[in-house]
């Protein structure tokens, strides 16, 4: 069993940034790909990025592509989202995710209870 809990979420305004962290314990973290979603009010949840177990080789989605930065620190069990010229359309909740696999759907099998960012314009 892998147990995720995520920080860093809170209220930006447009162009600013934020930091998220994920924290896992548990099984082995660092034989886990990790990956973060989001959910905004009304939509279903999304990928926006993923970081392999192998080599850290990153994955993102268009819409965040050159704002947003997955990494992981294994010693500190611990995977970042650094997220730069935020927009208001990317306010949504936010969730971090754990599988063996790298995969753009839900189909990951650990998930955070996920924390809230909210861009103001």
């Amino acid at each position: 069993q892998v147990q995720l809990v995520e920080s860093g979420g809170g209220l930006v305004q447009a162009g600013g940034s934020l930091r998220l962290s994920c924290v896992a314990s548990g099984r082995t973290f660092s034989t886990y790909a990790k990956g973060w979603f989001r959910q905004a009010p009304g939509k279903e949840r999304e990928f926006v990025a993923a970081i392999g177990w192998i080599g850290g080789t990153t994955y993102y989605a268009d819409s965040v592509k050159g704002r947003f930065t997955i990494s992981r620190d294994n010693a500190k069990n611990t995977v970042y989202l650094q997220m730069n010229s935020l927009k208001p359309e990317d306010t949504a909740v936010y969730y971090c995710a754990a599988d063996r696999r790298i995969s753009y759907d839900n189909n990951w099998q650990f998930w955070g209870q996920g924390t809230q960012v909210t861009v103001s314009s």
